[in-house]
């Protein structure tokens, strides 16, 4: 109830009731930015930059998701747009073609390898693979959102989270071993 009518209040420029969305969702919001961008400064603009678009936006907030869920792919959305504009050369690569994968739902890794591990090795990623695992992984989003989010198709989706999956694998027993960096 409290949503429904401090967003109500939002679309109707209630400077208030915008204060106590921001302060509902801002420190998480920050953190789902970090997951992404790596620095505080630059996750504190796009923080800003996506409370900025959402009250714009707002009028097309309709409610068939919690508003912080509507946030949070902003966020998300903002944070890689940043994240691209940062890179000088970006090459798209035309997935399009590649066939159909078969979902791996294991990502059981061994007991020895630490919680820390496996963000720095998802961090070593190449982005293409990074965003999708960031997001199936630690955002929660299905391949079909993530394909939306990403302006990929969902089979391309599916195979940057399989190739990603194996990349990581690769890294996290280059961790392991002792033989990576």
């Amino acid at each position: 109830m409290f949503q429904s009518n401090v967003v109500k209040k939002c679309k109707a420029n209630d400077r208030t009731a915008q204060l106590q969305l921001y302060r509902k969702y801002c420190d998480g919001m920050f953190i789902v930015a970090m997951r992404f961008v790596k620095n505080t400064d630059d996750a504190e603009d796009v923080l800003q930059e996506s409370f900025i678009k959402a009250f714009q936006k707002l009028h097309q907030f309709k409610g068939d998701v919690t508003f912080g869920a509507w946030l949070k792919r902003i966020v998300i959305n903002k944070s890689i747009d940043f994240l691209k504009s940062k890179k000088d050369n970006v090459v798209a690569l035309d997935e399009g073609y590649m066939q159909v994968v078969e979902d791996d739902n294991n990502w059981n890794v061994p007991s020895t390898i630490s919680i820390e591990q496996v963000r720095s090795a998802i961090d070593d990623l190449q982005s293409k693979y990074k965003y999708v695992v960031l997001m199936f992984l630690l955002e929660g989003y299905d391949h079909q959102e993530i394909a939306q989010v990403l302006n990929i198709s969902e089979s391309a989706c599916r195979t940057r989270l399989l190739r990603g999956k194996g990349h990581l694998k690769e890294l996290l027993k280059e961790k392991k071993y002792g033989t990576g960096s």
